[in-house]
């Protein structure tokens, strides 16, 4: 197989001097063991990792993995997209549990409970990802989101975790929701999606922004933007591996041993020392999961 197949994992970067944290990664959707992932990750500075459940399954797992192994801290909690299918019914099984009737309002209060219960565990540093998504989700399922999104909101606050949120084009309701419940104490947006006007309102509320491998896309020059106006100790950096593979390797599958390559890009957009900045990040992520 070549080394430029679509599916032939990335080359190890050159390691980080000074180790880091990957804030947002799904470990349970990459290919290989955690074992593998976790030793491939520390190879090159990567030496924590916070696995994100997106549904009850993948909640226990993150829960249970992060039992298992010191340098893994999850968190749990039904993804904005997961809400309107527990609500409204799934016929497509486009997620990982296959078709699903609906089962409204009940089966949403009944998934949350189970949220509410993991999210009280100590290995459990935060309740996410959770918020809005209006690309993947139509108009039909915006109450399902938002009373979700509000839900989670009240169970980080609860318990004294992080909120890990998922806004995708969905920017102002977001903030919105935030402002009415009254935030968490601490806030992390997820593979920040905002442009710099946004960024500034985020560190005026203490929000935390983590930084996905988007940023070294060509067309993300807003990105880019945001980041270079977000102050050091509000940021993050992730995979969302599988997800956004950094470019040059964008297409091809993502894990925690590639944030090096995300790093490296941030510390030249913010004109920044790459050991200062991954001494920042690292810092700022073990403030934020409270590791």
């Amino acid at each position: 197989m070549s080394s430029t197949s679509k599916d032939a994992p990335p080359p190890l970067p050159e390691p980080l001097r000074v180790p880091v944290a990957d804030s947002h990664t799904h470990l349970d959707m990459q290919a290989g063991t955690v074992d593998e992932a976790l030793a491939k990750a520390a190879s090159v500075g990567v030496r924590t990792v916070v696995q994100v459940g997106c549904d009850l399954a993948g909640s226990r797992w993150a829960a249970q993995t992060a039992a298992a192994y010191e340098n893994v801290h999850a968190t749990v909690a039904l993804h904005p997209n997961e809400a309107p299918r527990i609500v409204l019914g799934d016929p497509d099984g486009w997620s990982r549990q296959g078709a699903r009737p609906a089962g409204g309002d009940a089966a949403l209060d009944e998934a949350l409970a189970e949220i509410d219960a993991l999210a009280a565990l100590p290995h459990v540093r935060g309740v996410g990802e959770t918020g809005l998504d209006y690309f993947r989700t139509g108009p039909e399922g915006v109450a399902a989101q938002e009373r979700s999104f509000r839900a989670h909101i009240e169970i980080a606050k609860r318990h004294g975790k992080a909120l890990v949120i998922h806004d995708r084009e969905a920017h102002d309701d977001v903030l919105r929701v935030l402002r009415e419940e009254g935030a968490p104490e601490t806030v992390v947006f997820h593979c920040y999606s905002g442009d710099a006007e946004m960024a500034k309102v985020c560190a005026d509320a203490g929000y935390y922004m983590s930084f996905a491998g988007n940023v070294t896309f060509k067309n993300a020059q807003p990105l880019r933007d945001a980041l270079a106006v977000a102050p050091a100790e509000l940021v993050l950096v992730e995979t969302d591996a599988p997800f956004l593979t950094p470019a040059p390797y964008r297409g091809r599958p993502n894990a925690p041993y590639l944030i090096p390559v995300t790093l490296r890009a941030m510390a030249e957009v913010k004109g920044m020392d790459e050991d200062a900045l991954a001494t920042a990040v690292a810092a700022n992520t073990a403030r934020a999961f409270g590791y």
